[in-house]
């Protein structure tokens, strides 16, 4: 212990996501504009959820944890990212390489397991409508974004205890735009494998596990929305189509990352950015494009708020040019 505490480094070097100028004040931009519309599309849900009274039910509850996780999960590394394109040395002392490490292990396996509760509300709500109310109650749903979290916490946890300690005495540039954990890990001034087999076996547990439930999940309701055809069928469907497009592009590069054995890929920043960046902002455009309710939803807030800001600007305008 002593060893590892005394050898570590000061800091880390991220390379970040390109060495061009030009490119890096487009990224600058581009990343900016998407984080903006990451934070208030997502934030605009659970306002949403909260403040409408047609809304308070499991899915829409569970809906509003899922945009506070893409919130949290899109805030941990994308500022950084974006203040260091305007930056010539992109560093990250040891303390903050560490905060990004536990951060991204706690959101992401917090989500995977929030994305299992929300199937289980779909299964629930089409195979067993009757009981839907008597089964997601408060109580359950409180008690499903509860497990989620500390499933979370624990996955981190046992991720950092693999790795905190470790001597890093030597190499300290992170071929990547934050503190990738597997990269991390490559760093170390020790035979690192048994380390990385350890890191792999916990994610790829938490990974496959949660992705076997969700697909296992899916095929039951696509089987039993296809027995029963109807008009409220068809609205399952639909919602059932939006958390498929999410799941897909959510577990796909964590899988292809920590799933696979230690060998890193050019790709791999690519798939970063996709569980940083990408899949936060796709939660409010699908749960939002595709969904009716919530865009009455979304459309009666912005009047009650919005609208009558407007006319009373519009009146004083009036008033002072008559004046």
């Amino acid at each position: 212990m002593d060893k590892a505490n005394s050898s570590v480094v000061p800091e880390f070097v991220l390379l970040g996501l390109c060495g061009s100028q030009k490119l890096q004040l487009f990224y600058f931009f581009f990343f900016s504009m998407l984080y903006m519309v990451i934070v208030l599309g997502n934030l605009l849900i659970i306002l949403t959820v909260t403040f409408d009274t047609s809304l308070h039910s499991p899915m829409y509850f569970l809906l509003g944890n899922l945009s506070f996780i893409d919130i949290c999960q899109a805030s941990f590394a994308t500022p950084k990212m974006i203040a260091d394109f305007l930056s010539e040395h992109k560093t990250i002392s040891f303390s903050g390489c560490i905060a990004q490490i536990f951060f991204i292990h706690l959101f992401t396996g917090g989500e995977m397991v929030l994305l299992v509760s929300m199937a289980y509300d779909r299964y629930v709500a089409i195979c067993k409508p009757l009981y839907y109310v008597i089964i997601m109650s408060r109580r359950t749903c409180t008690a499903l974004v509860t497990i989620s979290w500390a499933v979370g916490l624990v996955h981190t946890l046992s991720q950092l205890s693999f790795t905190a300690n470790l001597p890093f005495c030597g190499p300290n540039v992170v071929d990547s735009f934050f503190c990738d954990l597997p990269r991390v890990t490559k760093l170390a001034c020790l035979d690192s494998n048994i380390i990385e087999i350890l890191i792999v076996v916990n994610s790829g547990v938490l990974s496959l596990s949660t992705f076997s439930l969700l697909v296992s999940s899916y095929i039951i309701i696509l089987v039993m929305v296809l027995l029963k055809s109807s008009a409220a069928m068809a609205k399952a469907f639909s919602t059932l189509a939006s958390h498929i497009a999410v799941v897909t592009l959510f577990f796909g590069p964590c899988i292809f990352i920590y799933v696979w054995p230690f060998t890193i890929y050019p790709v791999d920043k690519l798939l970063g950015i996709f569980y940083t960046v990408f899949t936060p902002i796709l939660n409010p455009i699908i749960y939002t494009l595709r969904n009716r309710d919530m865009k009455a939803a979304i459309r009666k807030i912005v009047n009650y708020y919005l609208r009558p800001r407007i006319i009373s600007e519009m009146s004083l305008v009036v008033r002072t040019s008559l004046h």
